[in-house]
């Protein structure tokens, strides 16, 4: 009882935008899992389901490696894991049946099986862990390896008693030393697939690293079924060693620390600044932050000393209305003065943009595209708001959910509560800010091609250029985004 395979669910494939995006990280929180039971002497293998085409492919390295323990360990730190895609969790289904049948001990941790434990035990799963998994995963594998019984003594599971019914036990506290764990079995991963993609699609490598878990903030609609609402940090200086090792081990360019909040202890990014500098370790990295901390002109010089070259923040609305109904705790005001501190570090700003929000009218979302033209961010990410489970906005729209309560892949952005307007409103909405938004890129660089027309650099040039074709597109998108509002 010494051999577990991991795997997880999210298979790229099956989410056709980020298959074109061909921009993959590797699954962090399955990595940290692994590294943790090999250091408990338990032989560890990966079937990384990143780039596979079908379920049905783990069945030969089910029947050549003979887990004793099948474990679908999603990564927690990647939001697309916790959109919980319909995709995905089929999948794992089909996963977990054929581990099943082959004798495995099945073992599931996700944000869907956190808020849906009820159906994994019954498609296949023996053991549901609910919230933060590495310390509960190796107790209940202690325990069943020692034959023991009595598993509703370990906290933080789901599993089904002795009368046919699911259960849960007590939540288990959250580890709050992280640098006692070892760091990711990046060994398991096969990373020319990883890097291939990159260089394909981007140019560079980027590799993903986490050094926070957790966020303290109490955005209404943001679900945090593994971490919760807490905060603890890894050390500078065990944050500084991964790096070392992943520069050592992988010609990697480029970091995303994948923090829901980069550096929010006090002093920290300081400290890791000055490490980052002593270490002559400067590399491009990009983290996600909130706009009330980046107000701070001197932990954004230290961002940008470090090698921070790109932070997305969730501006979400340019309607302050909007904000506080979210319960974001951030102001249109630092919004701007944050952007404003990036730019002048030579930081790129990017933002998440969140349309149909209750509530949310013409006016709210005038002032989010205005708010979107006058700052112009390096990039922009928009969804629609996107009810998930244990959250205060699920539970205002849950009695419109019916059946569909999530999507099947990250691009159907799909309404699914009754709102001002009709789903296909948000859908058209979406395509009229892009285009809208890169119209005034086009033009912010057309303005600089005339004021310095030998200063501008060939990228520039392309992008002053694109006007001609942005103008009338946005006016296109915006004369059928008319028509669904008058509909």
């Amino acid at each position: 009882m010494n051999n577990i395979l991991f795997t997880h669910s999210y298979f790229l494939r099956f989410d056709p935008k980020q298959w074109s995006i061909g921009q993959p990280y590797a699954p962090l929180g399955t990595l940290y899992a692994a590294a943790l039971m090999r250091e408990n002497g338990y032989n560890v293998s990966l079937f990384d389901t990143m780039f596979v085409a079908d379920p049905a492919e783990v069945e030969p390295v089910l029947d050549e490696t003979h887990p004793d323990f099948f474990v679908v360990y999603d990564d927690g730190f990647n939001y697309l894991t916790k959109m919980c895609l319909t995709n995905m969790r089929e999948a794992a289904f089909s996963m977990c049946k054929m581990a099943k049948a082959r004798g495995c001990t099945v073992i599931v941790s996700s944000s869907d099986s956190t808020d849906r434990y009820e159906e994994y035990l019954k498609e296949g799963a023996d053991y549901v862990i609910i919230g933060e998994a590495e310390q509960t995963l190796l107790e209940l594998v202690n325990h069943i390896k020692l034959g023991e019984t009595g598993a509703e003594f370990i906290p933080g599971l789901a599993y089904i008693g002795y009368d046919g019914k699911a259960h849960k036990t007590s939540a288990r506290p959250v580890l709050k030393d992280l640098d006692s764990l070892p760091l990711p079995a990046w060994d398991l991963v096969d990373i020319e697939p990883y890097r291939d993609s990159w260089l394909k699609n981007v140019g560079y490598f980027s590799i993903n690293m986490g050094t926070t878990r957790g966020c303290p903030f109490k955005c209404n609609w943001c679900a945090k079924p593994i971490y919760g609402n807490r905060y603890n940090s890894r050390s500078p200086q065990n944050v500084i060693a991964e790096l070392k090792m992943l520069k050592e081990r992988f010609p990697v360019d480029h970091i995303w620390f994948c923090d829901d909040i980069f550096g929010l202890k006090p002093g920290w990014v300081i400290a890791f600044a000055q490490l980052m500098q002593q270490e002559n370790l400067r590399t491009r990295f990009k983290i996600q932050s909130r706009a009330d901390l980046l107000v701070d002109e001197e932990l954004v010089a230290a961002l940008a000393a470090a090698g921070c070259e790109n932070v997305w923040i969730g501006a979400e609305s340019g309607s302050q209305k909007i904000l506080d109904a979210m319960d974001k705790g951030t102001t249109i005001e630092q919004i701007h003065v944050a952007t404003r501190a990036m730019k002048k570090a030579g930081i790129k700003p990017s933002f998440f943009i969140q349309f149909g929000y209750p509530g949310e009218d013409r006016t709210d979302i005038a002032k989010t595209i205005k708010m979107i033209n006058e700052l112009l961010p390096f990039e922009i990410g928009i969804s629609v708001s996107y009810p998930l489970p244990g959250t205060v906005f699920y539970d205002r729209v849950k009695a419109d959910l019916k059946k569909k309560t999530n999507w099947t892949d990250s691009d159907e952005m799909a309404l699914m509560f009754t709102n001002t307007f009709p789903p296909t409103y948000y859908k058209q909405l979406h395509k009229y800010v892009h285009k809208n938004y890169h119209m005034h890129l086009a033009k912010n660089s057309l303005v600089k091609l005339v004021k310095n027309p030998l200063g501008i650099s060939r990228a520039g040039l392309k992008k002053a250029l694109s006007v001609f074709y942005y103008t009338p597109a946005t006016y296109i998108e915006k004369l059928k985004l008319n028509q669904l509002e008058k509909a």
